[in-house]
C-alpha cells in the first residue's frame, strides 16, 4: 500500500513539475521584457490599453510610404496616378505593389509637448493651438483617426493614451508645467515605439524650442527606430516673433534632419495665429496623402542593412515628401 502511494505521488510529481518549471521560468522573463533597450518606458498618466496588431509588418517585406506631394507654389497636387511614380531602392529600380491616392487609412498621431523650463512662457498659448489641432482632426477624416499625447522634459511622460476623446485631451493638456532639460530625441523614440503597435499610418507631431539637451538616445538611433515603425515625424519650432541669440539654430537643424528621413516636414511659427495656421496646413497635408507600397527585389546588399529611396514622378516640377530609406536585411540582396 505504502509503494502504491509513493509511485502514485512520483507520478503526480512528474506531471506537475514542467509546469512549476515553465511558471518560474515567466516570473523571471517578465522583468527582462520590461527593459526598453536602455532608455525608460515612459511614464503613464493611466493604466496602458491593449493595442491592436500594425497593419504593415517588415517581416512580410511590404515597404510601405506615405507620400504628399506639391508644386513648385506649394500647391498639393492629389490627381496624380501610380504610373506617374518612380521608386528604386538602392538604386534599382521597383514595382509599386500597393497604391492609394488620397489614402484613407487611419491616422494615429502622437503629439510630444516640449515642457522644459525654456517653454515656460508659450505654455499656455501652445496647449490652446493644440487644443485646436485635435478638434480639426476628431471633426473630419476616417472615424478610427485617433491620437496620443505625450510630454516630456527631463523624462517623457505619457498623458493620454490613443483616444478620440477631446475633453480628456483637454484635462491632460491643462496638467502641463514647465521643468528641467529636453530630452527631445527619447521622446520621438518612445513615440514611435508605441505607435508601431497600431494600423494604418503612423505620425508623430512634436512642438519643441528645438533643442535636445538631456536625451539618452543619440539623433541617429531614434532616426533609426521613427524609420523601422513606418513613422512620420513633423516637427514643429515654436520661435519668437524676432530672432534672437537664444534660438538653437543646431537644434533645429537637427530637427530637419529627423523629417527628411522620415518624410515630414518642419514648420517654424511664432505663438497664436502663425501656430494655428501651421496645424491648419499640417492637417490638410495629412489628408492629401498618397500611400505607396512595394516588395523589395534585387537590391543590392547593404552592410548596415539600411536601404535608399527615391521617389519621384514623371510630371516635371513636381516635389515629392517621402521618407528616404528603410531597414531590411543587410549582406545580401532581395530575391
Amino acid at each position: 500500500m505504502e509503494r502504491r502511494c509513493e509511485a502514485g505521488w512520483i507520478a503526480s510529481l512528474r506531471r506537475w513539475l514542467p509546469v512549476c518549471v515553465l511558471v518560474a521560468a515567466i516570473g523571471w522573463l517578465l522583468p527582462l521584457h520590461a527593459q526598453f533597450r536602455g532608455v525608460k518606458e515612459p511614464r503613464r498618466s493611466a493604466p496602458a490599453a491593449e493595442l491592436p496588431a500594425p497593419t504593415f509588418r517588415s517581416d512580410v517585406r511590404l515597404v510601405p510610404l506615405l507620400a504628399t506631394v506639391k508644386d513648385a507654389n506649394g500647391q498639393l497636387i492629389a490627381d496624380l496616378e501610380a504610373e506617374e511614380f518612380e521608386l528604386t531602392d538602392n538604386g534599382v529600380p521597383q514595382a509599386i505593389a500597393v497604391f492609394e491616392k488620397r489614402t484613407e487609412q487611419p491616422l494615429s498621431v502622437s503629439l510630444l509637448i516640449d515642457t522644459s523650463l525654456t517653454t515656460a512662457i508659450r505654455l499656455k498659448e501652445e496647449r490652446r493651438s493644440v487644443e485646436r489641432f485635435l478638434q480639426a482632426l476628431f471633426a473630419s477624416g476616417n472615424e478610427q483617426d485617433q491620437a496620443a499625447l505625450y510630454a516630456f522634459n527631463d523624462e517623457v511622460v505619457l498623458l493620454q493614451e490613443f483616444s478620440r476623446d477631446l475633453p480628456r485631451f483637454r484635462r491632460s493638456l491643462a496638467r502641463l508645467q514647465a521643468s528641467g532639460g529636453t530630452s527631445l530625441y527619447d521622446a520621438l523614440f518612445l513615440a514611435a515605439d508605441s505607435i508601431s503597435r497600431r494600423p494604418g499610418r503612423h505620425v508623430v507631431v512634436v512642438v519643441t524650442d528645438g533643442n535636445d539637451t538631456t536625451s539618452r538616445l543619440k539623433i541617429n538611433r531614434t532616426i533609426q527606430r521613427l524609420q523601422e515603425t513606418d513613422t512620420v515625424a513633423y516637427p514643429i519650432v515654436v520661435v519668437p516673433v524676432e530672432a534672437h541669440a537664444g534660438r538653437s539654430i543646431g537644434g533645429e537643424n537637427a530637427l530637419q534632419i529627423i523629417a527628411q528621413r522620415t518624410g515630414g516636414k518642419v514648420y517654424a511659427a511664432a505663438l497664436g495665429m502663425e501656430l494655428d495656421a501651421v496645424f491648419s496646413e499640417l492637417l490638410r497635408d495629412l489628408r492629401t496623402q498618397y500611400l505607396l507600397g512595394f516588395y523589395p527585389r534585387g537590391a543590392p546588399p547593404s552592410k548596415d542593412g539600411y536601404h535608399v529611396l527615391r521617389l519621384r514622378t514623371k510630371r516635371p516640377g513636381l516635389l515629392v515628401q517621402t521618407r528616404s530609406g528603410y531597414y531590411g536585411e543587410a549582406g545580401s540582396p532581395q530575391p
